[in-house]
């Protein structure tokens, strides 16, 4: 679905980004990985190339706008273009989760919300400055549940993920006139991922549930029963990341299985 598609995935070290990677490269994109540390893109290239796929690894910190900018330049010199760009780049959850409202810093509070989206804000718009001559492009990222509902002990998670949405919607009505499409996707708590994991460990006190409770409770809030899998999420974003998605922008795909009803 991607064969010719130059695509560029940020927070690829982490196992939301770097699952989208193997499954770009997988269709046929020359897959550009970035990240704050380059070991982890170390291994994630050379899987996809032993696979018989490109990519290449590259430290950037997405919320460097010169970084990203330089980095860009640097794609479209090797790769002449840029078709996709994917926005997967994450925080410490022990920051920013765990603490009740009433109890939480300012600071706490803002931190997600300004990191979030500035990161988001720099890799769409220097991406979309590469579409636009070539009138064709894509811009995604992934949000949470935390968007749409009420969650205690999340602090600004929520409102960072609500603000990626409304920034989705956004980006999308200024750029799909020029042929560039912008698209999200909310998933939910995959047992794949470190980050299901990551977000119980600093609730796990204040809640009083066990690993076991947690994961249950969870998978309690959707139609199915279960939790989804990283599969489910990358055939997904490989799929709006085609032309077979072209009727699709300025939307966030719910994968919530139905703990979030549209």
């Amino acid at each position: 679905m991607l064969e010719g598609k130059v695509a560029v995935i940020y927070g690829a070290g982490g196992a939301i980004g770097s699952a989208v990677a193997r499954a770009f490269a997988d269709e046929g994109a020359k897959v550009f990985v970035t990240g704050r540390r380059l070991d982890p893109l170390q291994a994630l290239v050379a899987e996809i190339r032993a696979a018989g796929g490109f990519a290449e690894g590259a430290e950037v910190d997405a919320l460097d706008e010169d970084a990203i900018d330089t980095h860009l330049r640097a794609v479209v010199d090797r790769a002449a273009r840029v078709d996709v760009s994917f926005n997967a780049v994450g925080l410490p959850n022990a920051t920013i989760l765990g603490v009740p409202l009433v109890e939480l810093e300012l600071e706490q509070l803002s931190a997600p919300l300004l990191r979030y989206t500035t990161s988001y804000f720099l890799t769409a718009r220097l991406a979309a400055r590469r579409m636009v001559p070539q009138r064709s492009g894509v811009i995604m990222t992934a949000t949470a549940l935390h968007a749409r509902t009420g969650l205690p002990l999340v602090g600004g998670y929520g409102l960072a993920m609500a603000a990626k949405e409304a920034l989705t919607r956004q980006l999308s009505a200024e750029l799909a006139p020029q042929g560039i499409r912008v698209v999200g996707l909310r998933p939910y708590a995959m047992p794949e991922t470190p980050t299901i994991r990551d977000a119980f460990e600093p609730r796990a006190k204040a809640s009083g549930l066990s690993w076991a409770q947690w994961q249950e409770m969870l998978a309690a809030r959707t139609h199915a029963r279960r939790l989804m899998t990283l599969t489910e999420l990358t055939a997904m974003a490989t799929f709006l990341a085609s032309e077979r998605a072209s009727g699709m922008t300025g939307t966030t795909v719910n994968l919530t299985l139905g703990s979030v009803d549209d």
